[in-house]
């Protein structure tokens, strides 16, 4: 259950939902929280104003993000409200977990109502903080936006089930810790309580008694509230509609926007989306299964890891020293190599741990929480949130989807000794392969925008133009397979990668001189892979996105001194990952070739 609390916070307050309501984008805010990241816009970008200059517009208008640049990921944690050319600059702030906040231009005026009932600043546009769409307001405010009731009872069990235990109601004295609850009697008892004033027998016999928790949930689960339309609040809601997917009520059918709607019963509704978000929740727990089975493998690859370096430096080591003191001063330096190997697969299988177990807590954490939604009794309540919930299990799978339980590192070391050479050869002792090369990007020869983190393995930019950042290391000759990861992707940037030569204009797209091969479209968003190929004994250069060949060979007659290269701008922001072995099918086709 711990795993699913981040679901039941609120992106703004950080804290759990406070009678929370349902944007349209289907996430999820505190009433009083949604009031404070109201900002106020021009009067004519107001849906009254707009109506009167015959423009179309809807209850709820999402406004143009690229255009507004309300939201940067690049900056540090400041912004303005751009979107009007009237409107005051408004900053941008941070909420406590993190998400950034647009606060109201103005305090609001003092009021005694709630957050949903007090007066709400005409041309009112709220942002969402998780996705970012914003929508102007109409005339009902807060009003306009459903209560989500299935998420306030999950909180509510959640807490309960959290708090302190449960005292005697009976005791004389200091109160024991109950052990039962009677359903009939509505009273929490300890054993001597229980057996002096409710012993089974005789009519008592008859009442059923429950664990303490499950008695206290029960009571908060009945009776049921009755789900009102925010349209017309005096009516229930009775139907579904299938067009708009959320309740409506019969005033809603008879004169509303949904009059000529197709719609269906509220329970069957209720009824279907249950059963589609089980059958969802199968899958998505298969998957959850395969990681969990899939962490112990990385678990046991560090154990075998650990053991083939003892192992193969203790061989190591027995060849130095057989060949005496000239052979002392060689083997530090060789030693060094194989740690250096040895912390780089380190690295690699524990940052694939990292990754996985804080994926597989979202994922367990989504679970709990969609399982509790669907103990959940209230039909329109439930459908209110069934859609997202059913989109956001089937995309979380989607997630584990190819590649990703799959080791991004072996546990063997591609390292042999050759200790045949002579004691005059001695100085030219090296590693007879090392098929893997790590590098990072280089600083000194990168444009002066770019920002670089994480070692020089991580860069962005400062700058909404693109500039370019090389590797340290350059190819002449040889296969070498290395691949980056977009951890940051905001408003469609295009970012270029691929190889450059040393001499590349560092100010413009990779790939717009005759200095640099690249690629920069084919299904790169963020939290994508995309690997690159250099095959210089056959002169060609592949790219991969998520482990698949992005078409045939991208370059050929691909000849001189080549560097790994990237082109972004500030909404995006790469991660460099290198000593990979080239992908198994590459090397097969190479060898029949």
């Amino acid at each position: 259950m711990e795993e699913m609390e981040e679901e039941l916070k609120c992106p703004v307050c950080g804290s759990f939902y406070r009678e929370p309501i349902i944007l349209p984008c289907s996430h999820n805010l505190c009433q009083a929280c949604a009031r404070n990241i109201l900002v106020q816009t021009p009067e004519s970008e107001s849906p009254q104003s707009r109506r009167a200059s015959g423009a179309g517009v809807s209850d709820y208008d999402y406004l143009d993000l690229d255009k507004m640049s309300l939201y940067s990921e690049a900056d540090s944690g400041y912004g303005s409200y751009g979107g009007f050319a009237s409107a005051p600059t408004t900053p941008c702030q941070k909420s406590p977990n993190g998400v950034r906040v647009f606060p109201p231009a103005m305090p609001p005026p003092p009021t005694h109502l709630s957050p949903a009932l007090a007066p709400v600043p005409r041309n009112s546009c709220i942002t969402c903080p998780q996705c970012h769409r914003s929508l102007i307001l109409d005339d009902r405010g807060l009003r306009g936006f459903p209560k989500n009731r299935v998420l306030e009872g999950v909180i509510d069990r959640y807490q309960q089930s959290k708090a302190a235990a449960l005292k005697c109601q009976l005791c004389e004295k200091v109160p024991k810790e109950a052990t039962v609850m009677c359903e009939q009697c509505d009273v929490f008892y300890c054993d001597p309580c229980r057996l002096r004033c409710h012993p089974p027998r005789g009519p008592l016999a008859k009442h059923r008694l429950v664990p303490p928790a499950q008695g206290r949930v029960s009571r908060r689960l009945s009776p049921r509230k009755v789900s009102t339309c925010t349209d017309h609040e005096l009516e229930n809601h009775s139907m579904y509609c299938v067009q708009c997917k959320m309740p409506v009520c019969y005033q809603c059918l008879e004169e509303g926007k949904h009059s000529s709607h197709e719609v269906k019963a509220l329970g069957a509704m209720w009824k279907l989306h249950k059963s589609q978000l089980s059958q969802a929740l199968n899958g998505l727990s298969d998957r959850a299964k395969e990681a969990k089975e899939f962490l112990v493998q990385l678990r046991n690859m560090v154990q075998q890891i650990q053991e083939n370096s003892v192992e193969f430096e203790a061989c190591l080591v027995a060849q130095c020293d057989a060949l005496i003191d000239a052979l002392n001063r060689r083997k530090a330096q060789l030693l060094a190599r194989v740690n250096k190997e040895h912390e780089h697969k380190l690295k690699v299988v524990r940052d694939q741990i990292s990754h996985c177990t804080v994926k597989l807590r979202q994922t367990t954490g989504l679970m709990e929480y969609c399982l509790e939604v669907i103990k959940e009794n209230d039909p329109s309540g439930f459908l209110q949130i069934s859609d997202a919930l059913i989109r956001r299990v089937h995309l979380t799978e989607d997630q584990w989807g190819k590649g990703t339980l799959t080791p991004r590192m072996t546990t063997d070391f591609d390292l042999s000794l050759d200790n045949s050479p002579l004691l005059q050869s001695i100085h030219q002792l090296d590693f007879v392969q090392m098929k893997v090369a790590w590098f990072a990007f280089d600083p000194g020869s990168a444009h002066s925008d770019i920002v670089f983190s994480n070692d020089n393995l991580t860069v962005t930019c400062s700058s909404y133009d693109d500039r370019v950042v090389l590797g340290k290391t350059g190819f002449s000759k040889g296969v070498h397979y290395w691949e980056l990861t977009i951890d940051r992707y905001d408003n469609h940037p295009d970012p270029a990668f691929g190889v450059a030569r040393m001499d590349v204009m560092k100010d413009v797209m990779l790939g717009k001189d005759d200095k640099a091969w690249a690629i920069t479209e084919g299904g790169i968003t963020k939290g994508a892979t995309i690997g690159v190929l250099l095959d210089l004994n056959r002169k060609t250069l592949t790219f991969f996105i998520n482990d698949e060949q992005q078409g045939p060979i991208a370059f050929e007659n691909v000849e001189g001194l080549f560097f790994p290269a990237v082109s972004l701008n500030r909404n995006v922001q790469v991660t460099l990952h290198t000593g990979l072995q080239v992908p198994d099918f590459y090397s097969s086709r190479a060898s029949i070739a």
